[in-house]
C-alpha cells in the first residue's frame, strides 16, 4: 500500500483503521471490552484513483491480521447485482455475495441500484445485500465506491446503509507530477525510458489535462492509455528505420 504513488490521505486512514482493528483484537485476546464498529467502507473518488487497488490490499491486510478467512476480492456492479425479472435479483445477490464471503465484495458505482424509481429491482438488491451483510457480518467486508456527490445520495436512499457504512475514504485526483511518476513507472515495468526532455512535456501535457479535467477525468487509466498509446506511436516510428539498437527501442522520443 506504501509503495503506491499518491494517495496519502488513504494511506493514513488505512494506517489508522489497521491500527485500531489491531488493538481490538488484542483486547479481545484478553477478555478484554471491544469497541464495535462497522467494517464496511465507501470509497468516494474519480475513475481511475486506486480505488480498487487499495480494496485488494485492505482484503490482503485483513487476511493477515486474521479478521477475513480468505482475502481476496469479488468485484461487481449493478449488472453483477440486478436481474431484469422478479424474484431473480436477490439470487444473483445472493451468490455474488457467497463468493466474497472470506474476502472482500467491490460494489463499483454502487449509486447506479438506487434511483431507478419502485419499478426498479436495484431496491431488491440493496435490501438482500443488506441481509447477507449482517449474516455474514464475522467473515465479509463489502466496500462501495463511486463518484463523492452519487455516492453521498445512495447512503440516503435506505435507513440500513448509512447505519453499516460509517468509515469513509476519500481518493482524491492524481496531481499532474503523480501523473508523471505512473507513467513513467508503466516504462519502467515494460523497459522503456524516457529521452531527455520528455518528462518536462509531459508534465505540461498532464497539467493541461488535470486543469480541464471534470469527473470524467481518467486519472491513473488516463497515464496508462497515454502510455499504450505512446509505445505504439514509438513502434510506428522506428519499424521503418535501416538501423534498429537496444537504445532505439527503449527510448520514448517525442517526434
Amino acid at each position: 500500500l506504501n509503495a503506491l504513488i499518491g494517495l496519502n490521505r488513504v494511506k493514513g486512514e488505512v494506517a489508522q483503521l489497521v491500527n485500531f482493528l489491531q488493538v481490538q483484537k488484542m483486547r479481545q485476546e484478553k477478555g478484554m471490552r471491544t469497541q464495535p464498529i462497522s467494517r464496511h467502507l465507501v470509497f468516494y473518488g474519480n475513475p481511475g484513483t486506486g480505488k480498487t487497488t487499495v480494496a485488494r490490499l485492505l482484503a490482503q491486510i485483513y487476511k493477515s491480521l486474521g479478521i477475513l478467512s480468505k482475502g481476496h476480492l469479488v468485484e461487481t456492479d449493478r449488472a453483477g447485482l440486478v436481474a431484469g425479472y422478479i424474484g431473480q435479483t436477490a439470487l444473483k445477490v445472493r451468490e455474488v455475495v457467497e463468493n466474497a464471503i472470506g474476502g472482500v465484495l467491490f460494489i463499483d458505482e454502487a449509486y447506479t441500484l438506487s434511483g431507478g424509481g419502485d419499478m426498479d429491482f436495484g431496491r431488491e438488491a440493496v435490501d438482500t445485500l443488506l441481509k447477507m451483510m449482517e449474516d455474514h457480518r464475522d467473515d465479509l467486508i463489502v466496500v462501495v465506491a463511486g463518484y463523492t456527490d452519487r455516492m453521498g445520495a445512495f447512503l440516503q436512499t435506505n435507513p440500513g446503509l448509512r447505519s453499516r457504512f460509517n468509515k469513509y475514504f476519500d481518493f482524491e485526483d492524481y496531481t499532474p507530477e503523480q501523473l508523471v511518476c505512473i507513467f513513467e513507472l508503466f516504462c519502467s515495468h515494460g523497459g522503456y525510458k524516457l529521452a531527455m526532455h520528455t518528462h518536462d512535456n509531459l508534465l505540461r501535457l498532464f497539467s493541461v489535462l488535470y486543469e480541464t479535467r471534470d469527473e470524467t477525468f481518467g486519472n491513473g487509466r488516463l497515464a496508462r492509455n497515454l502510455y499504450e498509446m505512446t509505445i505504439n506511436n514509438q513502434a510506428n516510428r522506428i519499424v521503418g528505420l535501416a538501423r534498429v539498437n537496444d537504445e532505439i527501442l527503449a527510448t520514448i522520443e517525442e517526434t
